[in-house]
């Protein structure tokens, strides 16, 4: 995909993986009560894909996209830090925060037109998230300190 058209056929199919991807994570966060859920995961995935390709098709011959790139990966960086907090001697949102991150890398690897290793980045983080879940509810030494359920 070499321009940045609405109308063409590749537009979409980026928009749409991203969109994917975006949902099966953020579906996952949501079904979880989690802050960052289904529009969030989307809005990230979509925008970061959306960015790293137009950094692609702005840099033509002459420039460097893996600025762009660099430069997600702290801005996206500052918007994981927003959702870490502090209260009563507990951090909690690092996992969203992680999450977060996550759905960057799978938006880049969107907008670098890299789909089907996006996609099996998605369903991993869900299996990851859900398996570690399940894990710890069922080897209780995994689920100490603030891990354990009330």
């Amino acid at each position: 995909m070499e321009i940045f058209d609405p109308l063409a056929r590749p537009f979409w199919e980026m928009i749409g993986m991203a969109l994917l991807c975006g949902a099966i994570v953020g579906i996952e966060r949501q079904f979880r009560g989690k802050p960052a859920g289904v529009r969030t995961s989307i809005l990230i995935c979509v925008s970061t894909a959306v960015f790293i390709h137009l950094g692609d098709v702005a840099a033509g011959d002459s420039g460097d996209p893996v600025r762009v790139l660099g430069q997600l990966v702290t801005g996206v960086g500052f918007l994981g830090a927003g959702v870490i907090m502090a209260r009563e001697g507990t951090v909690t949102g690092v996992t969203t925060a992680a999450v977060i991150w996550v759905l960057a890398a799978i938006g880049a690897a969107i907008g670098l037109g890299l789909y089907s290793g996006a996609f099996v980045l998605a369903i991993l983080t869900v299996a990851v998230l859900t398996g570690v879940e399940l894990l710890e509810s069922s080897l209780r030494w995994l689920a100490r300190g603030i891990y354990e359920k009330d």
